[in-house]
């Protein structure tokens, strides 16, 4: 199989691309007050992103506007969503984050 084909081999059977979960892209956008080190730490903590990776992420969303986080099934982009906001709240951050069917 290339990496082009639209099945996916899954043990004994053979599913089509159509047959699995929508995913979802985790967006992270820039804002003027929200600072670097807690985008690097919201990376760390619910993307589980390296220190590198969650750097990287981060420049693109201070440079870029907006990066992707990761892409997950709909339950857990939601519940990445809702955790990004809630600690960016308790922190008194307004830092935005969406999700968007891949």
């Amino acid at each position: 199989m290339t990496s082009t084909d639209s099945k996916i081999k899954t043990g004994d059977s053979i599913k089509s691309k159509n047959d699995l979960p929508p995913m979802y892209k985790v967006i992270l956008h820039n804002d003027d007050y929200t600072t670097m080190e807690f985008v690097v730490e919201i990376l760390l903590t619910v993307f589980g992103k390296s220190l590198e990776k969650a750097t990287q992420i981060m420049l693109n969303v201070h440079h870029k506007g907006k990066e992707i986080c990761g892409i997950y099934p709909r339950e857990i982009a939601e519940t990445k969503v809702e955790t990004v906001h809630h600690l960016a709240s308790s922190k008194g951050f307004p830092l935005k984050s969406t999700m968007e069917k891949e």
